[in-house]
């Protein structure tokens, strides 16, 4: 009888696997090993409990969770920074330069960076940490990337718990680098302090500058690759926003948005940046708004994150997948219209919410 698959009658048996290799069960980390990583500050851990988080496993999501619930109220010291722009703008490049001068001011930084996800296979590059090659290897600052998924707007599916758990390590400013997809892309708005948009000489005019969605959302503008042969479009492209700006108004009052000029390349500009932050911050809190936010940011997740559940726990319900899937097929073969197979589904849910009352 041949041998059976992986093992070798003996050690001169070429079989190409090691007859000596044996696989060795991993042991179950409990509760207390990821809480007290992250009371210690240990990246690596900080690392596991997001992929905990971003899971699909029911287990690990369970454990993600009970972590989360036994973490402490964090401290109002953090800073949240989202960080936006289109792509090429050179994201990734001014929060390296950037990231550099916050370690110089004596800050623990964790940056969350969300790429872009295909529509097909789901797969995501996620390339930061070779593009910030310098901040990947200090150990007072954290990167993550993460796959934006299905998720619309900019950020993560698990983005805000992802802050979270970085503030829980430690870390006191935390950025978030969104997609980078254009005009929709708010979401940040909503687990962030504060809004910094990034724009290339030669973005825009006026009109340009007055667009809703993500520009209306910044709170700092920034005209970045502001060197070389660029720099009189970059002050052109300045006087351009600063006019336009003033067309609208800030939400938090006393707040003129500044509009700043940088350069990664010349690090130029970053003391600047970080001026500005400090400033909105502390104009918040002066206002009393900086806790009033966050707790309307709470509020904010948790309608987004109970309407996903209850997405999920719809369409785990046999009958009504069953219906959807049918319907889906008889639209597909011209059998029915829209309007009737999206009322045959509401039927449907409604029957089943009515029958568990």
């Amino acid at each position: 009888m041949p041998p059976q698959y992986g093992m070798a009658t003996s050690k001169n048996t070429k079989t190409g696997i090691n007859p000596d290799f044996s696989v060795k069960s991993r042991k179950t980390k409990d509760l207390t090993y990821y809480l007290n990583g992250l009371q210690n500050n240990n990246r690596y851990i900080l690392s596991e409990c997001i992929t905990l988080l971003e899971s699909t496993h029911e287990a690990k999501r369970k454990l993600a969770e009970a972590i989360l619930d036994s973490l402490s109220n964090v401290p109002d010291g953090t800073i949240r920074v989202g960080i936006t722009g289109s792509p090429g703008v050179g994201k990734s490049t001014f929060i390296e330069t950037f990231g550099t001068y916050l370690l110089e001011q004596k800050h623990r930084i964790a940056i969350l960076a969300v790429d872009p996800s295909s529509q097909k296979n789901k797969g995501s590059i996620l390339g930061d940490k070779t593009r910030m090659q310098n901040l990947a290897v200090h150990p007072d600052a954290f990167i993550r990337p993460s796959p934006a998924g299905d998720v619309l707007g900019g950020t993560a599916a698990y983005t805000k718990e992802a802050i979270q758990l970085c503030e829980s390590a430690g870390f006191d400013f935390i950025i978030v680098e969104t997609v980078g997809v254009g005009q929709s892309e708010i979401e940040v708005d909503h687990i962030t302090d504060i809004n910094i948009l990034l724009l290339q000489p030669g973005a825009g005019d006026d009109i340009q500058g007055i667009k809703r969605g993500i520009v209306e959302n910044a709170d700092v503008f920034i005209i970045n690759k502001a060197d070389g042969q660029q720099l009189e479009l970059a002050k052109q492209t300045k006087i351009a926003y600063t006019n336009a700006i003033q067309l609208f108004h800030h939400d938090i009052k006393d707040w003129t948005c500044p509009v700043l000029l940088t350069s990664a390349i010349e690090n130029t500009g970053m003391e600047q940046v970080y001026e500005s932050i400090l400033q909105y911050i502390r104009l918040l809190k002066q206002n009393g708004q900086f806790k009033l936010r966050r707790q309307l940011q709470e509020k904010k997740w948790f309608e987004k994150q109970t309407k996903q559940r209850l997405y999920q726990i719809v369409f785990e319900n046999k009958k009504v997948s069953e219906v959807f899937f049918s319907q889906a097929e008889q639209l597909k073969m011209g059998g029915i219209s829209t309007r009737s197979a999206i009322q045959r589904m509401e039927a449907t849910i409604r029957s089943i919410l009515n029958t568990d009352d």
